[in-house]
């Protein structure tokens, strides 16, 4: 019951970030705002559900620092890539497709939904910032190891397009090397994985193997709705990615076919 309670007020901390940065994206008609707000929820989530417990023990310490840590690597990131730029391709195409409905729909469709999404795919860390348990084992060290591996994986990942697309020869190329040799999506392996490894560290605690729910609906997300699919559909015409993407695993590195 005291895990209700507490995730219900992470919820509703949670909320009132996605409005404040809603109304935000109304004053500059940019939603790409919610990409950034996206990092910074699951940081609200944690540390709301941590305070509210407070329960401090190494378990929560650790796996609200490995989400503080994740959280503002991401949002930083987005700001970094968004600064002087235009609103998000995907986000300037609902506009136009949503027409004079574009402010209801924004809030539903890309706030609320986010909302949702979150407060789903955090449950391992809210669940164990707000459940008291045994001390650190081999499982838990497992997830921490995970966690770190797809971070790096992911952080690597976004560095090495950040570096391929800020070169001018690169210009209208595809990325394909480092990685992206392995993964046509490997940014997206790490944010999943590393939300494995949150999990594994909930899993010894009672009923902590229900929060499984997490880890799936995040991979789910990337592979088949907000991810890969919205990516890939901007280059459905564009030959050298399609080359590419016929001899490059979609998401789970594995070395190139031929």
């Amino acid at each position: 019951m005291y895990f209700i309670s507490t995730y219900l007020y992470s919820a509703s901390s949670v909320f009132a970030l996605f409005i404040l940065v809603f109304l935000v994206s109304l004053v500059r008609k940019d939603n790409s705002l919610a990409d950034i707000g996206w990092g910074l929820g699951f940081i609200v989530a944690t540390l709301s559900a941590l305070g509210r417990s407070e329960i401090y023990e190494t378990r929560q310490l650790i796996v609200s620092a490995m989400v503080i840590v994740w959280g503002l690597r991401l949002a930083g990131q987005i700001f970094l890539r968004n600064l002087g730029k235009e609103e998000d391709f995907r986000y300037k195409d609902w506009r136009k497709k949503w027409g004079k409905n574009v402010i209801v729909r924004s809030f539903l469709q890309v706030y609320v939904l986010q909302w949702i999404f979150l407060m789903i795919i955090a449950l391992p860390a809210i669940f164990i910032n707000s459940t008291k348990g045994s001390g650190i084992g081999m499982l838990e060290i497992v997830g921490i190891l995970i966690w770190g591996f797809g971070m790096i994986w992911e952080v690597v990942g976004d560095w090495q397009l950040y570096k391929f697309r800020g070169e001018a020869k690169n210009k209208g190329k595809i990325m394909q090397t480092g990685l992206w040799k392995y993964s046509r999506h490997p940014n997206y392996f790490g944010e999943a994985l590393l939300w494995w490894g949150v999990f594994l560290m909930a899993m010894k605690m009672p009923y902590g193997y229900l929060t499984i729910i997490g880890p799936l609906l995040i991979g789910f997300l990337l592979l088949k709705v907000s991810g890969v699919p919205m990516l890939e559909r901007k280059y459905k015409d564009n030959n050298e990615y399609q080359k590419y993407a016929r001899r490059t695993s979609v998401f789970i590195p594995w070395r190139q076919k031929g």
